[in-house]
């Protein structure tokens, strides 16, 4: 069978249970098929978590992380340390993931952006 990418939408209904017939298919899709999730999808998820549902941002990333533990990504390392990092600072989840290429595979990472680059120099 081959790999299942899963959208934010599946995600959000699986993590919020909000819709019951629905977040049953997630649950099924998520237990019972290899599935991968992609950084610009948790990005998305976050963004909808914190935005539309006032989810804590804590709450948001512990929540991922166990979720992580149940799917495929790429890149696992450098998504764990985004994430960690977001809890901890005022940052967008993106710039979270360039900090974390940054930190985990020492990618050069050029911005404008006054935190970041505050974030990155204590590297």
């Amino acid at each position: 069978m081959n790999m299942i990418i899963i959208d934010a939408n599946v995600i959000l209904r699986y993590l919020l249970n909000d819709n019951e017939e629905m977040a049953s298919e997630a649950e099924m899709l998520i237990k019972n098929h290899e599935v991968w999730v992609t950084i610009e999808v948790i990005a998305e998820v976050i963004y909808v978590l914190k935005g539309v549902y006032k989810v804590k941002k804590r709450e948001v990333c512990n929540c991922l992380l166990e979720f992580l533990d149940e799917v495929r990504v790429d890149d696992r390392e450098v998504l764990e340390k985004a994430i960690q990092t977001y809890a901890e600072c005022n940052l967008d989840f993106v710039d979270c993931v360039l900090y974390a290429y940054h930190s985990v595979r020492q990618y050069e990472i050029k911005t404008f952006d006054k935190k970041l680059n505050k974030l990155l120099s204590q590297i």
